[in-house]
Order: structure tokens, then C-alpha cells, then sequence
């Protein structure tokens, strides 16, 4: 079984931005704030002897995340500008797809239906100012949906008005495969 350490490093690893102390208590299911708050500070230290590591951890006083080494800038920017300003790849146009038909969609659920791991891809569509999350309080998670300048760039102002847009937003199939996927 992991370690609380290694669960919470997970999730700032997959996370693109910071998470708080009781947000990580609230994921990890911890009962004790303090063991969040010393699996932190340990992380944050071994982040710290590692000189020459990519990555470093960055903690204020209740909030942490794992973000790429100063010293990286020059390189980071220019895959990032290369990442935001070529074109989508096929990934990228099917998740931008499936957010425009289903969203509201959680990032679980996206990737029920791609059946693999979205968080770049997300992370790069959001860069892009192609999709937007907001945490949902009642489904407890992120939800992501298109923003104003998707919609702008595609000439519609609803989503509602995209090709075949009921039907592929009430799939009663891939429902099923969403229900069944959240039980397990």
C-alpha cells in the first residue's frame, strides 16, 4: 500500500494547480492533519536535497504544488510555446471533442471514455484557452467544459448549436459505461 506520502505526491503530480492541506486530507482520507502536514513538510525536503532535480516543490503556509525547476524556464517556455501554438493532435481534438459534446465532464469520466490518462492534454487545452475547469462541490471533483473562445473560434454561441449536438450529448450507451465505471 502506498505511503500518505507517496499518494499525496501523486496528486500534485497529476494536478496543475496547488492543492491545500485540507484538500489532501479530504483525497487521501487521512483522519490526522498533522500526518498531511509532515508528509508535506517531507516531501517538501526531499525536494529540496535534490539539486539537480527538474521538478521542486513549492509550499506556502497551507497550500503546496509541484512545479518545474527555475532553472528550466528557458526550456519549459519554449515546449510550452510549442505545445500551445502548433496544431492539436488527434488526442487533443478527441478530449477537446468530448468536453465540447458532455460537459460538464470530470476528468474521471473523460478518461472512461478515451480509456487513458488526460492530464496533459487538459493541462495544454486549458493553456490554450480551449477548455475550463471548475471544481464542482457537489460531484466533489474538477469539471471541465469549453470556453467563450472555443465557441468564438468555432462561429457558435452555444454549444447546443454543435453538429448533432443532442444526440451525442444524451448517449444513453456511453451513460452506461460512466455509471457502471463510477461503481467500481
Amino acid at each position: 500500500m502506498p505511503s500518505l506520502k507517496s499518494k499525496i505526491e501523486s496528486m500534485l503530480l497529476v494536478t496543475n494547480y496547488p492543492l491545500t492541506e485540507k484538500k489532501l486530507l479530504e483525497l487521501t482520507q487521512e483522519k490526522d492533519k498533522k500526518k498531511i502536514s509532515e508528509a508535506v513538510t517531507e516531501l517538501y525536503n526531499d525536494y529540496k536535497q535534490r539539486s539537480d532535480s527538474g521538478i521542486v516543490l513549492v509550499k506556502t503556509d497551507d497550500s503546496v504544488q509541484l512545479v518545474t525547476a527555475p532553472d528550466n524556464a528557458g526550456v519549459v517556455a519554449k515546449f510550452i510555446k510549442d505545445e500551445t501554438t502548433g496544431e492539436l493532435s488527434r488526442a487533443s481534438l478527441e478530449t477537446l471533442t468530448i468536453i465540447a459534446y458532455r460537459s460538464p465532464i470530470t476528468r474521471a469520466e473523460l478518461e472512461t471514455i478515451r480509456g487513458v490518462n488526460c492530464s496533459v492534454i487538459l493541462r495544454n487545452l486549458s493553456i490554450r484557452g480551449l477548455v475550463e475547469s471548475v471544481m464542482d462541490k457537489k460531484k466533489m471533483a474538477t469539471t471541465y467544459f469549453i470556453t467563450i473562445e472555443f465557441m468564438k473560434f468555432l462561429g457558435i454561441t452555444d454549444p447546443k448549436e454543435l453538429p448533432d449536438y443532442e444526440k451525442l450529448n444524451s448517449d444513453e450507451n456511453l451513460q452506461k459505461v460512466i455509471s457502471e465505471n463510477k461503481k467500481d
